[in-house]
């Protein structure tokens, strides 16, 4: 099941404004930030030049947000080291996606930055 339409552009429109500011224009050419929608689930990707061929871009996913449109709450889910997504356990589902986001952004735990 696809995202409802509104919801779905206000988290493009917030993710898209996030992934400009997030990374300074002096290294873009360096790193940049993307996301991609996937039925319910949104997923951060930060990609960088492959060290090989920078010409080619590697991806690395941050983070995924998934929503549960019955509750029409979002949860938060990060990665382990295997590639397998799983909830993260800190904050609780949340309506408002800019909650999540936030968490994300500031990291307490070092899981989706490093």
């Amino acid at each position: 099941m696809a995202l409802p339409d509104l919801v779905r552009r206000l988290v493009e429109v917030r993710l898209s404004k996030y992934c400009l500011e997030r990374i300074p224009p002096h290294i873009q050419s360096e790193i940049r930030l993307i996301f991609t929608f996937r039925g319910n689930s949104v997923t951060l990707i930060e990609e960088r030049p492959f060290y090989l061929d920078r010409s080619q871009w590697t991806q690395s996913p941050v983070a995924q947000f998934r929503y549960d449109p019955e509750s029409q709450k979002w949860n938060l889910r990060c990665r382990d080291r295997n590639g397998r997504w799983h909830l993260y356990s800190r904050l609780a589902p949340n309506k408002n996606f800019e909650a999540l986001l936030q968490e994300v952004n500031t990291d307490p735990t070092g899981i989706f930055w490093g």
